[in-house]
């Protein structure tokens, strides 16, 4: 007895052609059936009615206690911020020449770019839909410029084919998307998914197919115009009596498959890697700079907290005064606490057991950037690579090439390397000079020019960085579920933000998202009070 076939959901359907032709295929299809959406930032907090004059204490100077005290402040709130550092800004933090840094353990690098070059160390990049930091780059003036994730022309690479030699992103993709059409096609045309999709659909799904794979006439890819439109020429298209071009070859399917490249093209159709992107023009430090303008005045630098202690009335916090090592204390009727939570695991504080457990239930991820000085921008002129991100399975994992000053003549820098996990512990265990070696030798393996253009570097392994131990929150799903609640709710007077207390891990978004909805909280609780 046959079974009954049962109708396809969409949700069937979009599984099947993300399996089959990959996340792109799949995005494409979303977004015809309107399944892909934005989130809606509903704008900064209304804090209105009578907060009865009360006070807030901010530990920690980030973007998300930076927002906390810009919005406080306007509805009327006694606010003050402590922060370990002599800057405010935390991880929106960028590295140029003349800036001295020193991590764990005492080694110390002096940044030696040339004016005008930098490196972020934390976040680098500001994707379209996080609404919340753009609008605090517009209303605080920091300007924003395009920041290239995706180049075709920059290089995926794997040690272990093509005899190491790096391959042209938009070769790899222009020919997977091409031969996965092709066999999608093939399937349509046998009949392979009749049950699934009607013949008119299927007729519809091979023109999408011949658009989307640059099929020729006979839904095939091989070489031709429709391919090379693509993936590029052997000879470009000219002018006079050389303008004729000259078809490139496509790689065969069993050699691109077993390449593995093909998963160095799926990154980049990440949420939050889609384009458009932004960076602040000189580098996300000026995020902080911006945010600087507006509240600077109410942040008390070089403030190292030791001990947070509430009662019934208020919190009342000691700190160590980073310069003269004097200890004093600041005293609220609340406070917002941003300090990352492996820093704040090791701070004496009189809270629920639950919202301790719940700090120390969320290790951060290993990172390690390491920014590269060169005599020229050879990426430019040698490769013709504009912007944008080279993938390696080496342990560097990335190179990621300036979005800004094309063309420039002088010195230019790279981020070398941006890796975690086992690779980033490895580096972390080394010193920066040696972090800046190992990057050299790996990146020369897809740029020879490294070494005879090589000025100097700088890296950062966050594990080291004495106001983080860490780069950002890693949450599981059986943590979250356990302590995701207990970690944002209030805690008597205290309330934790920070990307840590969000589902944006990592990004300054998440930053901000949870200082507006800590201190909403906060304000409901104040008037109702």
């Amino acid at each position: 007895m046959n079974e009954p076939v049962m109708p396809m959901t969409k949700r069937d359907l979009l599984s099947m052609i993300g399996t089959a032709a990959g996340a792109s295929a799949m995005y494409m299809a979303m977004s015809s059936m309107d399944q892909a959406k934005a989130s809606d930032f509903k704008g900064p907090p209304k804090l209105e009615g009578d907060n009865k004059g009360a006070s807030v204490l901010i530990l920690g100077a980030g973007v998300a206690g930076m927002t906390a005290a810009l919005e406080l402040s306007r509805a009327g709130y006694k606010v003050q911020v402590l922060e370990y550092n002599d800057r405010v800004g935390g991880r929106s933090w960028t590295l140029q020449g003349g800036d001295t840094y020193t991590e764990l353990g005492g080694a110390t690098q002096t940044c030696q770019f040339a004016p005008g070059n930098y490196i972020n160390p934390g976040p680098w990049r500001i994707p379209w839909h996080h609404h919340g930091l753009i609008h605090y780059c517009h209303e605080l003036g920091v300007a924003l410029e395009p920041f290239m994730q995706v180049n075709y022309n920059a290089y995926v690479h794997n040690t272990q084919a093509f005899g190491g030699k790096p391959q042209r992103y938009r070769h790899i993709q222009a020919d997977f998307y091409g031969h996965v059409g092709e066999l999608l096609a093939k399937s349509v045309n046998a009949g392979a998914l009749a049950q699934t999709v009607s013949k008119e659909d299927g007729e519809i799904l091979l023109e999408a197919l011949r658009s989307w794979g640059a099929l020729d006439r006979n839904m095939r890819y091989v070489k031709g115009a429709a391919s090379s439109g693509r993936r590029g020429y052997d000879k470009e298209p000219g002018g006079g009596l050389s303008a004729v071009p000259e078809p490139s070859d496509p790689i065969d399917v069993q050699t691109l498959l077993r390449s593995g490249l093909w998963r160095s093209i799926g990154g980049n159709l990440q949420w939050d890697h889609l384009s458009t992107i932004f960076q602040p023009v000189g580098g996300m430090g000026q995020v902080a700079k911006g945010f600087e303008r507006a509240v600077g005045h109410m942040v008390r630098k070089n403030s190292k907290v030791t001990a947070i202690q509430q009662d019934e009335k208020g919190v009342t916090v000691s700190y160590k005064d980073t310069k003269s090592g004097a200890v004093m204390k600041a005293s609220a009727d609340y406070c917002l606490c941003t300090i990352p939570l492996p820093v704040l695991a090791q701070i004496e504080m009189n809270v629920s057991p639950e919202l301790d457990a719940a700090i120390r239930a969320v290790p951060y991820s290993t990172s390690v950037k390491v920014g590269l000085e060169f005599k020229r921008r050879f990426w430019e002129q040698d490769d013709q690579i504009y912007g944008g991100i080279t993938y390696t399975d080496l342990p560097n994992s990335q190179i990621s090439y300036p979005s800004t000053r094309y063309g420039d003549k002088g010195p230019g820098v790279l981020l070398g390397c941006y890796v975690g996990g086992a690779a980033g512990y490895e580096l972390t265990a080394s010193t920066p000079a040696q972090r800046v070696e190992k990057v050299l030798e790996w990146g020369s393996q897809i740029h020879p020019q490294y070494r005879g253009e090589f000025m100097n570097g700088v890296s950062v392994a966050w594990h080291r960085v004495p106001f983080t131990l860490g780069c950002f929150g890693s949450w599981t799903e059986a943590s979250r579920a356990e302590h995701y609640k207990n970690l944002c709710k209030f805690d008597g007077r205290i309330l934790l933000a920070g990307e840590h207390a969000s589902y944006y891990g990592g990004w300054q978004e998440g930053g901000i998202t949870s200082a507006i909805d800590a201190i909403t909280r906060l304000h409901q609780r104040v008037i109702a009070g």
